[in-house]
């Protein structure tokens, strides 16, 4: 017998000499691979295999060789369906009842997981896998995203072993604004020229399976991939989106009817299935094409050329992942899903946009910047790293053929998805599957299919697919499942729909339901609420009890309330000094410092030279304060229009720029050099709606620039004397912002809840 010493917990324990001193770990040699593939924004018709004109032949084969489901729901926005996914629980009872960019203090809206709900990656951990997750996360605040942390709700936390991608709710294609390798930011100052984002995450993914495989030769993993693609910014690389030019010339009108009579052809609709015309609601409307002007529908045109190249570029990723599971000997013993996080997304609203966050502006403080003249002038740009476009909501109605409506509505558009499962090696009959399932019901899939049995958590409301999946008449138990999202509404139970279509700052109440049968109804055109009233209140009712059971109240009534409020613990920004020795201040914690308030900037100079200064934000909107040719220049990006203020010489010791707030969503700037006034602009546009989206640099512009002309002729443009600091001082908010306004808006709400 040996005695060991010395080890926490283990202090005069006796082994056997042969006896490991260490606890077994689990193993799961045998048992399946699991690959899960989750795109972003792609809506039910986005896949040859579901009726496309876009060329998906990896997918395509994986739908051949296993099942597709052709009534397939999630919810109508991405992190809910994450947390979903991931946990097998309801959404809001997991604290992620919408997405995770705010935290207005409830315990169904976190924006994080609860740490009561397992997540599948704790699950196969525990039962012996390697646990790998790629791409988007959105999962955690956006306050707990900086290099402070507090990390609890990042991947690594929740049960994954490496992480590569980028917490956030997107990010651009061609220069990633904050990206995360495992628990830390990875630091790039320029990206090599045709780097694209998706190619890099399917590199990541591949090899993290490689090392794996190259370690241990059993052991298998669970690889969660979810996509940036296809949500916004609309960027793909140039060879791609050639490859679809000229295809949607004819526009969305013909392109949506040629979808709707492929999948009838194919049998994913039954046959006589109509298509529904287009929506004509106020703010839901969508224009016929024919009613275009010419410059628009060619600009219309090559948005959708953009998204389809975006497609194609998810579809080469699974061809990518595929070929390796094959050369590596895996792909008969993995069971590979594919699906989508909501319908397509109405987020480029009537027009469209090649500046996604003015838009967002746009649409959400009620200060118009659209500038139709400028996205047509950039046409040519549109797709590349100068641009952040989104398509018009015409093109998100064909993403989401046949159903109504888009992402973020619980009418079917905003929820009915494509979702695809193969396991060569397993039970599974492949073809056609039409019961209806939720995504809930994946995790305990995963379960059933590999044999683990998962640790006690909150009440995993799905239910396995393992029946329909053995045999294709076989029942479905998820026979009921509430769906809400600001304030959209909608219950189904044993194929019937409730399904409400909120418009903000209206009561909520029974006059909103609408009642479909979807067995003979799929694309929800025949409401008969006013002829079955007695079960639209038993459906509400039901949805009511469901609500409650699930922590969906409060219900966002649309005073945008829950973007102002934030818990006691987010104290105010107070002054922060900053030096070139940090990389870069994550872009949460750098908005704090200036939207919707005044501020002041300080660098301080120990030795002149040439380079920025500061900068802040990308292409998509920011400002930069550089020296250059013996010149001090501030330039402000908003939203793709530059301004310039031109300040003289460069300083000896100090450069100052002075940012006031009047109000009306507008800034005044100074700049000062030395402590001397050089030069001055009022009436300049505020930046805000997530905008500046990079963090703050000092010393460098790194990754997206916020001058373009600058970068090209400097790159990043380092500076060449020696910075001491830049420092940012917070001052008032805006007479208008709306901070000042918490109880207004608050008492606004109480109207309507």
């Amino acid at each position: 017998m040996i005695e060991y010493e010395g080890f926490p917990g283990r202090v005069g324990r006796t082994f056997a000499g042969s006896e490991p001193w260490w606890p077994p770990r689990a193993s799961a040699a045998g048992k399946p691979n699991v690959v899960i593939v989750l795109a972003d924004d792609v809506g039910f018709s986005d896949l040859g295999c579901y009726g496309s004109e876009i060329p998906t032949p990896h997918l395509d084969a994986l739908a051949a060789e296993g099942v597709q489901w052709t009534n397939f729901h999630v919810t109508p926005m991405c992190s809910p369906t994450r947390a979903a996914l991931l946990t097998g629980v309801n959404p809001h009872l997991t604290g992620v009842g919408h997405v995770a960019n705010s935290d207005p203090g409830f315990p169904g809206y976190t924006g994080e997981i609860s740490l009561d709900a397992v997540t599948a990656a704790e699950i196969f951990r525990d039962a012996g896998y390697a646990t790998f997750a790629v791409g988007k996360w959105h999962l955690t605040k956006d306050s707990d995203m900086s290099d402070a942390g507090p990390r609890h709700a990042w991947p690594l936390q929740r049960g994954f072993d490496r992480f590569y991608g980028f917490l956030e709710a997107f990010t651009n294609f061609h220069h990633p604004h904050r990206l995360i390798e495992d628990n830390h930011t990875v630091e790039v100052d320029r990206y090599p020229d045709g780097y694209y984002l998706t190619d890099d995450l399917t590199d990541r993914a591949i090899g993290m399976i490689r090392q794996l495989r190259a370690s241990d030769p059993d052991r298998p993993f669970f690889l969660y991939f979810a996509h940036g693609a296809a949500h916004a910014p609309l960027q793909a690389k140039a060879a791609d989106i050639a490859a679809h030019r000229g295809a949607y010339d004819a526009g969305w009108d013909v392109v949506r009817e040629r979808r709707h009579r492929r999948q009838i052809e194919l049998g994913l609709l039954p046959e006589g299935t109509p298509l529904p015309p287009r929506e004509a609601g106020p703010g839901d409307d969508v224009p016929a094409w024919d009613a275009l002007g010419e410059d628009e529908r060619r600009l219309f045109a090559r948005y959708m050329e953009v998204y389809a190249a975006m497609i194609s570029s998810i579809d080469a990723s699974a061809g990518r992942l595929r070929a390796a599971l094959a050369e590596l000997g895996e792909q008969e013993n993995t069971v590979s899903v594919f699906t989508s996080d909501n319908g397509g997304s109405r987020e480029g609203e009537e027009r469209g946009t090649t500046q996604y966050f003015r838009t967002l502006l746009s649409k959400n403080s009620g200060h118009d910047r659209e500038d139709p003249a400028a996205d047509l002038a950039g046409i040519d740009l549109v797709g590349g790293p100068r641009t952040l476009p989104h398509y018009p909501r015409g093109w998100a109605a064909v993403s989401n053929t046949p159903f109504r409506l888009y992402k973020i509505n619980t009418h079917a558009g905003g929820h009915s998805v494509p979702f695809l499962l193969s396991w060569p090696a397993g039970p599974a009959a492949p073809g056609l599957r039409d019961q209806w399932a939720f995504v809930t019901d994946l995790l305990p899939t995963l379960l059933d299919l590999t044999g683990i049995e998962a640790a006690e958590g909150l009440p995993r409301t799905g239910v396995s697919l393992d029946g329909p999946l053995r045999d294709a008449a076989a029942a479905h138990g998820h026979t009921e499942q509430y769906f809400e999202l600001g304030g959209n509404r909608g219950f189904y139970r044993d194929g019937w729909e409730a399904v409400t279509r909120h418009r903000p700052l209206t009561p909520f109440g029974d006059h909103e339901w609408e009642l479909y049968d979807q067995r003979a109804d799929r694309v929800q055109l025949r409401d008969l609420a006013a002829d079955r009233p007695e079960l639209v209140a038993e459906l509400a009712a039901a949805w009511e009890e469901a609500a409650r059971e699930n922590l969906v109240y409060p219900l966002d009534e649309g005073s945008r309330l829950r973007y102002l409020l934030r818990p006691p613990w987010h104290a105010d920004a107070g002054p922060v000094r900053l030096t070139p020795a940090l990389h870069t201040l994550e872009r949460w914690r750098s908005l704090q410092l200036v939207q919707w308030r005044s501020f002041t900037i300080e660098a301080e100079i120990a030795e002149p030279g040439e380079g920025v200064l500061v900068a802040h934000g990308d292409q998509g909107g920011g400002y930069v304060l550089y020296a250059a040719e013996g010149e001090l220049v501030f330039a402000l990006n908003a939203h793709g229009v530059m301004h310039e203020l031109r300040a003289g010489a460069v300083p000896e010791r100090t450069a100052r720029v002075e940012v006031g707030a009047p109000g009306g969503w507008l800034w005044d700037v100074t700049v000062l050099a030395d402590g001397r006034e050089r030069a001055s602009a009022a009436g300049l546009p505020m930046l805000a709606a997530m905008s500046p989206f990079e963090g703050i640099d000092v010393g460098i512009d790194r990754r997206s620039p916020v001058s373009w002309e600058l970068y090209e002729a400097r790159g990043p443009f380092p500076f060449t004397g020696t910075l001491t600091s830049v420092t940012y001082t917070p001052g008032p908010f805006a007479p208008d912002a709306g901070r000042n306004f918490l109880e207004i808006v608050r008492e606004i709400g109480l109207r309507y809840e």
